[in-house]
């Protein structure tokens, strides 16, 4: 059986809300196990014979019939998240700038952000082919252009972003 995070994108924002206990209850119904949900913004863990692709197929499939809504989500392996929280450059405790994962499910749109980042002057880390690594002022995430370009309807599809903390957090949920 493999570790996996599931991470949703847009849940709890823009009208989509998902209780903690019933994204649970949604995933257990899948072919896993040791569910856990963290932090009631659309992470899971859980453990699954399925391959990553499979379990996130299964995993959309089961969240649109459930919730009603065009659910996408991210699917990783715990050595990934290992690899991404190990090899970002930047802190996760700064007072003045957050530190920013996006994960990506396609590694062309990855990067398309790259190239878009590049054009702008604004650091980005890619993290293999499935993250980039990015920072925000406190206060100013949802005004950062990095933000709005993952925001985009072409990035909805195969992105989610999530504070660094927030990984760190799930990683011990894998490791526990």
């Amino acid at each position: 059986m493999t570790r996996y995070a599931i991470f949703l994108r847009g849940v709890n924002v823009g009208g989509v809300a998902i209780k903690s206990a019933d994204l649970r209850r949604t995933v257990e119904a899948l072919p896993v196990s040791g569910v856990k949900t963290l932090l009631a913004s659309g992470n899971v863990v859980c453990s699954s014979d399925l391959t990553a692709d499979e379990l996130k197929f299964q995993s959309e499939q089961s969240l649109r019939q459930r919730f009603g809504y065009e659910a996408r989500v991210v699917v990783l392996d715990a050595a990934t998240v290992e690899s991404i929280v190990a090899d970002c450059p930047f802190p996760a405790d700064d007072p003045d700038i957050h530190t920013y994962l996006t994960l990506f499910s396609d590694p062309a749109v990855l990067t398309e952000l790259i190239k878009f980042a590049g054009s702008i002057n604004e650091p980005v880390q890619p993290l293999g082919t499935i993250a980039a690594a990015w920072r925000a002022p406190k206060g100013g995430t949802l005004d950062s252009p990095l933000n709005a370009f993952t925001n985009r309807a072409a990035f909805k599809k195969a992105t989610t972003t999530r504070n660094l903390r927030t990984l760190q957090k799930v990683l011990a949920a894998l490791q526990a």
